[in-house]
This record gives C-alpha cells, structure tokens and sequence, in this order.
C-alpha cells in the first residue's frame, strides 16, 4: 500500500499537504486536493481511520438521528437522507444513522460514547426534549425541523406555511372555494407538536379563513388503509368538497383510489395537491399528482454544510433558512365540474408553476 510520501511525491506536493487533505486538519484548495484525491486514487493509498480521527481530535462522523420506530422514513425523509450522505461525503465526514427514540435518555446512550462529532435531528416537535439534553452535554447540532421557538438554534426546514399558501392560490384560481385539508396522524405520545403537521394546520386554517373560505380539516393514519378511509369519510362528511390538500405521502395514492372506487372522477369531482411531497411518490401515483414538491435534498445539503461550517471554525453564524417547496403539475387538478364563473386571480408564490 503507497505511503504519504509517496503520494506528495506523487502529487508534486509536500507530505503536510497531503495530511491536511487526509486528515482536514487545515483547508487545502480545491484544485490541490482534487490533484492529491487523484494521486491516492492512482497509487491505491487507503485512508487509516483511526489514526486520521486521533491526528484530527475528530471522529469525522455525523450522527442523523431519526425515530423510526415512532414515525415511518417515508419518500421525503429518504431524499434528504441520501442528500446529507453525499453532502457528508464531500466534505470528508461519514454520516451514520441513528434510528433513535425521541426519548433523550436513550440518545444520551448513544452521544455519550464520543462516536460523533455532531447531530443532526429530524422529526423535531414543538418542545422537543432532545434539545436541552445535547446543550447540556455540549455536542453540536442542528435541527431538520424547528421547535415552536427555535430562536438561538441552527436549523433548516420546509417553508409548510408557505406552500398552504401556494396550494390554495393554484387551487382559488382554478376556482375552488370549498377546499378541504388532509393531515397525518402521528400516533405516538413523543411526536406531539410535531412541526410539519401543527405548522400545516394552523396555515391552512388561517389562509382559508384569510379568503372567506370554510376550512375543513381531517387527518387519517399514515398507511395506505389510511388513505382509502379518508376518502370515504371525507365523501360521507363533506360532500360540498371539491379539491383536498394532503399532507400525508404514505395514504395519498389510497386517497386517491377510494376516491375513484366512490365514483368520483380526479380532477373533473375532486382536485388533489399534495404538499411536501417528494417527486418521486408524485409520479408513482394514477394519476400523476400535482404536489408541492419537499426540497429533500436541498435539506440533507444545507444541514451538512451548515454543520461541518460550524465545526470548522465555531464562530461561523448559525443557519436558520426556510426551504420553499416548489409546484409541479400533475393530473389531479383542474377547475371544478360546473364551474359557472372564471377562475380568480391569483398571486404565485415565489418557486411555483403558474
């Protein structure tokens, strides 16, 4: 196996070159590290682990801590998975999922161990009980999510309030005025106020009620049994409807098929956008939905970057950014069946599809 002088001989570089790039223990540019990565590519150079983490006085691991047994690693959370990887990646980290409780006892086991040099929480509630457990313990972090006062911490998250916003201008201007919200239930005590769903909610309320409109709200499990239930008490309840909301990617192709199997026909009886949905799930949908798109990936990005930025050089400010959704057409929306009237007008909001 080569050596490092081999490799800076290599390279035509000094041998503390070589162990900056190793090691990241001093920023090399861009162009002279491409030209050592080449060099230890070509000669077959392998890293040593251990002996890189103790040069370093770093594990050069980020732990993304994500509750799998409490809440499903749907579409969504999976692209901003893989992004963070590849961001982590790229900046010389490992990233190691930790499919770890909300309970702070039990990621107190795993942070204690000295494996990581930082974390990155997902699924983030209001109070959320992690937060005040890694500030004690005085491990970096950052949120994937916000708390409901998320003042003084380093976070990226969806702009939820933002695409409500988007959702019901593309729908108001096709000219639906009765419009109805699907949540999804999050079954377990250490998920309450969970952002997503609680931001969700009060947006559409507030936007509907800000148009004049009746908001009508219902939530349904996160399966797809879930999805074909929703449709039909959605039906039987409120049968004035004519186009849904949903935030709920694991029940919306369900939703979709008991819509059809109660003799509603997508979009001419019932327009459907999905908010905070993944490309992907859109597409594999019958129909194609129209949704308001997460931006997973930009997510996993900003959060690594944000992070390694941080433990670079401590002083740099935290990043506290609202990630737009951006909508894509599909073919489950259109003006209502009967519309007698043109469709309003309506102000497109910024990332969005006229």
């Amino acid at each position: 196996m080569a050596t490092m002088r081999e490799v800076a001989r290599h390279a035509g570089v000094s041998i503390a070159t070589v162990s900056f790039v190793v090691n990241g223990t001093k920023p090399v540019s861009a162009a002279t590290r491409a030209r050592v990565q080449a060099s230890m590519d070509e000669l077959g150079f392998r890293r040593n682990v251990l002996a890189r983490a103790l040069a370093s006085n770093r594990t050069r691991n980020l732990a993304l801590v994500f509750p799998a047994l409490e809440h499903r690693l749907g579409n969504t959370a999976l692209g901003v998975l893989t992004s963070a990887a590849v961001a982590a990646s790229a900046r010389g980290f490992n990233l190691v999922l930790w499919p770890v409780s909300n309970d702070p006892a039990q990621l107190e086991e795993y942070v204690t161990g000295g494996l990581v040099d930082a974390v990155l929480l997902m699924e983030v509630t209001a109070e959320d009980a992690r937060i005040p457990l890694l500030q004690r313990l005085d491990l970096p972090f950052a949120l994937i999510g916000r708390t409901a006062e998320p003042s003084g911490l380093a976070y990226v998250d969806m702009d939820f309030a933002g695409a409500v916003e988007s959702g019901l201008d593309h729908l108001t201007a096709l000219g639906h005025e009765h419009i109805a919200l699907l949540l999804g239930e999050i079954a377990s005590p250490r998920l309450v106020g969970y952002g997503p769903i609680a931001r969700t909610g009060e947006a559409f309320e507030s936007g509907m009620l800000r148009r004049g409109l009746t908001p009508v709200v219902v939530s349904a499990p996160q399966t797809p049994a879930g999805g074909r239930a929703a449709a039909a008490d959605l039906l039987r309840d409120h049968p004035e409807i004519t186009a849904t909301l949903v935030l709920n990617e694991d029940a919306l192709p369900t939703f979709l098929a008991g819509l059809t199997a109660h003799g509603r026909s997508i979009p001419r009886d019932m327009s459907v956008l999905g908010l905070a949905t993944s490309a992907d799930a859109a597409a594999m949908s019958d129909p194609p939905v129209s949704t308001l798109v997460a931006p997973g990936s930009e997510l996993g990005r900003l959060s690594v970057d944000s992070m390694v930025d941080r433990l670079d050089d401590p002083a740099t400010p935290l990043v506290q950014a609202l990630i737009p959704c951006e909508l894509q057409l599909g073919d489950t929306t259109s003006p209502p069946a009967g519309a007698t009237r043109p469709p309003r007008a309506s102000s497109q909001s910024k990332g969005t599809v006229p």
